[in-house]
């Protein structure tokens, strides 16, 4: 079974930091493409950061230079590391992971910026 568990939300001013982590159970990360995945109120859903099986990154626009995305394989963890953080970058931030047909999430957690 498939599980992912955010954790490392919570509210900050902006320009600060936060480290979030998703860890997963019943993959190996390392073998997998893990997404991160950021949902802000009366918007769509959009990919924030994505770290392929082989370890290469790619960023949305909006966060390139600010966030980082990195995994542990021995603790079968990905985390995101955001820098700078804006008000903007309130959302649910949530971890994804694509296994056969089917799509894994975890329940999210709530980062919220204040100017």
């Amino acid at each position: 079974q498939v599980q992912l568990v955010e954790s490392g939300g919570g509210l900050v001013q902006a320009g600060g930091s936060l480290r979030l982590s998703c860890v997963v159970s019943g993959v190996t990360v390392s073998l997998y493409a893990i997404g991160w995945y950021r949902q802000a109120p009366g918007k769509q859903r959009e990919l924030v950061a994505r770290i392929s099986s082989g370890g290469s990154t790619n960023y949305a626009d909006s966060v390139k230079g600010r966030f980082a995305i990195s995994r542990d394989n021995v603790k079968n963890t990905v985390y995101l590391r955001m820098n700078s953080l804006k008000p903007e970058d309130t959302a649910i931030y949530s971890c994804n992971v694509v296994r056969g047909a089917t799509n894994y999430w975890g329940q999210g957690t709530q980062v919220t910026v204040s100017s």
